[in-house]
């Protein structure tokens, strides 16, 4: 026999506790890398490819406050800016939902062409959306959710806004990190609301990265001390302002994780107690027959090592198989788009596994080292 199989034979003598062991790891890892994944999907949103080019400027205020529709001409003077538009959020609950988890925005279409550089479309005529008044242009993943086609009818009832929309797909694109969102001509919005002279946010592209820096500074000064200040920001930190919404979210499971390592440490330990103590006199023959208290230490260690590795690779497996292979806008109505386990999530909770192993052998291994061959023999089964 080897050492290998003496150590795999000690730690599947009692099989059934091994495999609630086993299971209680997988459990235990697969829900912190679910809460760790989590996290990074709600706090670090995905960045497009252009996203450091694009700005938004919103009021400074409050974002729900909005803008005068006569800021357009001062902001098109600035040097950099490539293209600029209208960009408000309608916010309107498609067909009969009572919630809907992607957003409308209305646009003007021929500057947001420019402003679109991650996306292309796939279906369907964006000049004809340029031409019709009541068109919209759909991302591809609304598209296959509802079963939609070109030409179709997607009517929103308003929330924010005192009216309603009717509006005929005349394009559909894909490639940017959402492609869930319907934008609209800002003039059929301006026609439906009494044309207030008002947009919700003003969005522009940068010449290039080295200026949206001056720009966004130059656009705030353009506005300083007017009745409408706004405040402008790169793409990015706007996203990551709606993020803060959440509030501390990430402290939240993040001690909901530590609670779940704890229970684990926990039932780690109580296991390699148990099955230690019922093998004192085995291991006291073995420490009688010469064996050092490194060699018992490291048996002990391997086992403990062993259970926790092959239950921690069985849950972060099948976390990642999940949700890898789940429809998780589906699953969570739009919230998500996407719910990656990268594998620096999986490397931690690996780590963890392993070292809740080791740790969780350690009591055990020192009170069979400290532990004579007469005392050993001593203890009753």
């Amino acid at each position: 026999m080897t050492l290998a199989t003496f150590i795999l034979k000690n730690a599947l003598r009692n099989v059934r506790r091994a495999a609630l062991t086993i299971s209680s790891v997988a459990v235990s890892t697969a829900l912190m890398v679910s809460l760790m994944t989590l996290e990074r999907e709600l706090t670090v949103p995905p960045e497009a490819a252009g996203a450091s080019l694009r700005i938004i400027a919103r009021n400074k205020v409050s974002l729900m406050q909005n803008l005068p529709a006569k800021q357009l001409a001062a902001i098109q003077r600035i040097p950099g800016i490539v293209t600029v538009t209208p960009f408000s959020y309608f916010g309107g609950l498609f067909a009969e939902e009572d919630f809907t988890s992607f957003a409308q925005f209305a646009v003007d279409p021929v500057p947001f062409r420019a402003i679109l550089v991650d996306g292309r479309i796939i279906d369907g005529s964006y000049d004809e959306w340029v031409k019709n008044r009541t068109g919209c242009l759909v991302g591809q993943d609304t598209m296959k959710r509802y079963k939609l086609k070109v030409g179709d009818r997607m009517r929103f009832r308003g929330t924010f806004y005192p009216c309603d929309l009717d509006l005929r797909i005349d394009a559909v694109y894909q490639g940017t990190v959402d492609d869930r969102n319907v934008f609209f001509q800002h003039k059929l919005l301006d026609e439906l609301g009494g044309d207030p002279g008002t947009v919700g946010t003003w969005y522009l592209r940068a010449e290039s990265a080295e200026v949206a820096d001056r720009v966004i500074h130059q656009i705030n000064d353009t506005f300083a001390n007017t009745s409408a200040e706004v405040r402008a920001e790169s793409e990015r930190a706007f996203q990551m302002g709606f993020v803060s919404m959440w509030g501390n979210v990430s402290q939240l499971i993040r001690t909901v994780n530590l609670v779940v390592v704890f229970t684990l440490a926990l039932v780690a330990v109580s296991t390699m107690s148990m099955a230690v103590r019922e093998r004192f006199r085995e291991l006291a023959v073995l420490k009688a027959l010469g064996f050092q208290r490194r060699d018992l230490f490291g048996f002990i260690l391997a086992e403990g090592f062993g259970l926790s590795v092959l239950g921690g690779a069985l849950g972060i497996g099948g976390a990642w198989a999940f949700w890898t292979f789940s429809d998780i806008q589906g699953m969570t109505k739009g919230i998500l788009l996407v719910f990656e386990v990268t594998p620096r999530i999986m490397g931690m909770a690996a780590a963890v596994a392993a070292v809740l192993g080791v740790v969780s052998s350690l009591g055990p291994a020192l009170a069979v080292g400290r532990m004579s061959v007469v005392q050993g023999l001593k203890t009753l089964d």
